[in-house]
Order: structure tokens, then sequence, then C-alpha cells
């Protein structure tokens, strides 16, 4: 009988060299160069998010004569979130048929085309208009960077880069709040300027990003060890069940994770803190909260999943504390206790999705996860807003959302126990 021929092993062309215990970032240059690219588009749907809320004032002022001025200018900061929400799975399909690579380059520059409309238009409802294409070329770069993540990395290195997504994400929106305010003390249109820094990022993936293909990521997981087979997998339908739950979870999550962000200074207001550096100083020690929990997150051991119920019993003992607080310290200190739950929460949803996704529908597996979680951005002031209305006070709506993250703990925690109750015989 002859000897099997041996299957040779997938190109490694885009395979990363599995890095020690506690490294975030390779050490070769061009991988270096690839890891900022992805993080630094990851960070352009955040710029759009919170570049220009300073000056929401100055722009209210200068279409005080405009009919519907009151509810449009806030639309301006708040459509790009439901533009990138709604569309994202669709850009996720685009993502699966055209390739990541080509639509993430095209995005990137439409992105800053869209972005820097306003500086020349002088209708209010074009310039929504615009802010709504910002949203859908949002929802391309966001889809794309997070999939070409899944592409290139696998297992524990892939965690590790989806924690460094939410750091990067979560220190660069306090980062463009303050490069907003200083930008519009020049002008309400000055922040819009810097939409054009897209474009000197479009050339870098251009030349920096390898296209991602069945093979890379068949490469990547074989250069992390997490397989070793070089069989191709038969396809499979989209698995649409397998993520629904996780989707609804993030939907959740979002407004979770978005709360502090949104209602800190005016939780800080009823308190009777107006001064603004104050806010930003608390704005600041939360959000780097949030950067410490996904380090954390970077650095635990063991799938993500069971550790879901303790993240939300985090981040609803914060929001516990924010609503008995009676002084700013207190407050601080219930924010700080909820980003960092915030900050293990949002890589472990993505993680969780991401494990659930091959290379052929992770585009729009990824496009799916990126709609829930944005799509639970632009209705968590609206959610609390209602709940305020109902219950007299923004404090108390708080504690309402951490009575809602305390069931949802207890629900995943039950559910757990249940599974491993059913599991437990099998394996006798």
């Amino acid at each position: 009988m002859p000897a099997a021929v041996p299957v040779p092993p997938p190109p490694p062309a885009y395979v990363e060299p599995v890095p020690p215990p506690g490294a975030i970032l390779p050490t070769s240059g061009a991988a270096q160069l690839r890891v900022a690219l992805l993080m630094a588009g990851s960070c352009l749907p955040i710029l759009g998010a919170v570049l220009i809320a300073p000056v929401l004032p100055k722009m209210q002022d200068h279409f005080a004569d405009v009919p519907g001025a009151t509810a449009l200018v806030p639309m301006a900061l708040t459509v790009p979130a439901l533009a990138l929400g709604l569309l994202a799975p669709f850009a996720g399909v685009i993502v699966d048929r055209l390739g990541r690579k080509r639509l993430l380059i095209v995005a990137t520059v439409l992105y800053a085309v869209f972005g820097t409309a306003p500086l020349w238009l002088e209708s209010l409802g074009a310039i929504v208009a615009s802010r709504a294409l910002v949203g859908i070329a949002e929802a391309a770069i966001m889809t794309c960077c997070t999939t070409m993540i899944g592409d290139y990395y696998s297992g524990r290195v892939r965690d590790r880069y989806l924690a460094l997504q939410t750091m990067c994400a979560s220190a660069s929106a306090t980062a463009f709040f303050v490069i907003g305010g200083a930008a519009g003390s020049a002008g309400w249109r000055t922040p819009f300027w810097i939409y054009a820094v897209s474009l000197l990022i479009a050339p870098l993936m251009a030349i920096g990003l390898p296209k991602p293909t069945a093979a890379t990521d068949a490469a990547a997981e074989d250069g992390d060890g997490e397989s070793t087979d070089t069989t191709v997998a038969p396809k499979r339908s989209f698995p649409f069940r397998q993520l629904a739950g996780i989707c609804g979870l993030t939907v959740f999550g979002a407004l979770v994770f978005y709360t502090v962000p949104v209602e800190m200074s005016y939780l800080l207001d009823d308190l009777g803190v107006t001064a603004t550096s104050v806010i930003g100083l608390a704005t600041a020690i939360a959000s780097a909260a949030t950067v410490a929990g996904a380090i954390t997150f970077a650095k635990l051991r063991g799938a993500p999943g069971p550790r879901l119920p303790f993240v939300f019993a985090l981040c609803s003992a914060g929001f516990a504390v924010m609503w008995l607080a009676n002084s700013a310290p207190l407050l601080i200190a219930g924010a700080v206790l909820n980003c960092l739950g915030t900050g293990l929460l949002l890589p472990s949803l993505l993680t969780i999705a991401m494990s659930r996704l091959d290379f052929a529908d992770r585009g729009r597996g990824t496009g799916l996860w990126t709609a829930s979680f944005f799509i639970g951005q632009f209705i968590c002031p609206l959610a609390l807003i209602a709940a305020e209305s109902a219950l007299g006070t923004l404090a108390s709506a708080v504690g309402l959302l951490g009575l809602a993250a305390a069931v949802v703990a207890a629900g995943l925690f039950l559910t757990a126990r249940r599974g491993a109750a059913a599991v437990a015989p099998l394996s006798e």
C-alpha cells in the first residue's frame, strides 16, 4: 500500500507569531503597522460619534432661525450611529462578496468626503444628510476592521486584539472630545476638518494591509495553535440562530456601555457640579476604567462566555452605586466600577460572536454584531429619557438599568448552570 502523500499546509504569508504571555503588539514592523491601521480605522466611527458634541450649542445658535433646528442639530450628532446600526448588516454582506480590503479603502476615502461636507454646506438639512452618509461609511469601516482582525488572527491572539480595539476606542473617545472642543473654539465648522485625516490613513491601508483570503484564515488558525487540520471545511449555512442570542445581548450591552459616557455630565449637574473641568476629569477617569477592563480581559485565560454573568453583575453594581450617590466622589466611584465592567463586556461579547463565524460568513456576522451594538448606542439616551420621565430622576433611571443588568446576570448564570447540569450526565 503506497504511503499517503502529505498535504502541504496553507502558505503562511500572513501568520502572526504567537506573542509571549501578556504581550499585545507584534514585534515586526509590518505587523505593527497592520495592527496600528486596524486600530486607527476602528477609531474613525468613534470620532464621528463624539467629535462635534462640544460645538452643538454653537451650531444651534447658527441655525436658530431654521424651523426644527432644535431637533435637527442634535440629529447631526446621533444620525451617524443610527445609519451605522441600520446598514452594518448590508456592509457585512458586501464585505463577504467583494472583499474586505477594497471596501475598507473606499469607505475610508468616502468618510473624509462626507465628513468634511459641512464645511461647505449651508443647509441644515443637507448637513444632517451628509452625517447620515458618514454613518454609512462608518458601517463599512467598522465592519471591515473587525472582520479583518478575525481573518488575520485566532485564539488568544485574536482576543487580545479585540480587547485592544476596545481600549483604543475608549481612549480615543476622550481624546476626540477634547480635540473637538479645542477646535470648536475657532468656530462650529472647524472640527469637521479633522475628518480629512482618513485621507492619510487610506493609502497606508492600501500598502500595509495584506488581502485576507480563506488561506489566510486557515494559516492564522495554524499559527495560533488552534487547528492543524488542512482539509477544507464543508460549506455550511449562515449561523443565524447561534448569533441571534449574542446580538440581542449586545443591544442591551451597548445600553450599559454608553450610559456613563452619555449621562455622566447630567448626573454630575444634578449633584450641583457644573464646572467643565471637573466633568471632563470625571469622564476621563471613567474612560480609563474602561481601558483597564479591556486590559484585564486581554490577560484573562479561558473562554469569555462563563464570565458574562460576573461582568454584567459588576456593571449592575456600578449603576447601583451611581443611583445611591449623594456626592460627586461617590458617583465617580460608581462610574469607575461600571466602566471596569464595560471594559470587560465589549470584547467578551465580540469574541463570543467571532468564535461562531467562519471566513465565508465572518463579514455578515460581524456586520450583524456591529449593527446590534450601534443600535443599542442610539437607543441608549432615548431609553434613559423615557425611564427618567417615568421615575422622576436620571439617577433612578440609571438604577433601573442596573436592576435590568442584574436580572440579565442572573439569567445568564442560571442558563449556564442548567447547561452544565445537562452535560454532566453525558460525561459520566
